[in-house]
């Protein structure tokens, strides 16, 4: 079992760009940050620090572009910012409502699964595209709000919710843009 502990933060612009950050303090390939990308056309792009990640979260989620570049990485309490060749972004979000209380992942992908597609539309678990099963165990839920992004100097405007024409996998993050701490198991024994 492989274990990702880290933040996912989603958030999406009305120039429809919507932009799922991966941000991993602790994981099988040591601390890294990642970008999805979801442009105005549906194109699926993910910018990766390395071709080792990249090669691994593409095993996992569907992509249209994969780039790899160099990323600089700020992160606060309540905020991350980071500056690639090509896109730049900053969020922050508010207060975080936590969930300590550590599940087992048979929960997670029943009981959670069902209450996060009701609530939130966005499933706990399920079958990667390489055939792994991946649960998130969600430890703590805060609404973005602000946040920045420029592409190549262009402002890519004001805040709104995500939308995800082509999903990167069996889940898509929470229409409302948020920052969610989360740990995710990885189970790469196929089903």
């Amino acid at each position: 079992m492989m274990i990702f502990k880290g933040r996912i933060t989603s958030v999406g612009f009305d120039s429809g760009n919507s932009i799922v950050i991966g941000d991993w303090k602790e994981s099988p390939l040591g601390t890294f940050t990642n970008i999805m990308w979801s442009k105005p056309d549906g194109t699926r792009a993910l910018l990766s620090p390395s071709r080792k990640h990249a090669d691994f979260v593409s095993s996992l989620y569907s992509f249209d572009e994969v780039s790899i570049t160099n990323f600089v990485v700020k992160r606060q309490k309540k905020c991350i910012e980071i500056s690639t060749e090509s896109l730049s972004i900053s969020v922050s979000w508010g207060f975080q409502f936590a969930i300590p209380i550590p599940r087992p992942l048979w929960f997670i992908s029943s009981v959670e699964n069902f209450l996060g597609k009701i609530i939130f539309g966005s499933p706990t678990y399920g079958i990667a595209r390489d055939g792994s099963k991946e649960w998130y165990s969600i430890r703590g839920i805060s609404r973005v709000v602000s946040a920045e992004a420029r592409h190549l100097e262009q402002d890519m405007g004001q805040t709104s919710s995500t939308d995800f024409p082509k999903k990167f996998g069996f889940s898509s993050p929470p229409r409302i843009p948020s920052s969610i701490e989360v740990n995710s198991h990885i189970d790469r024994d196929k089903v």
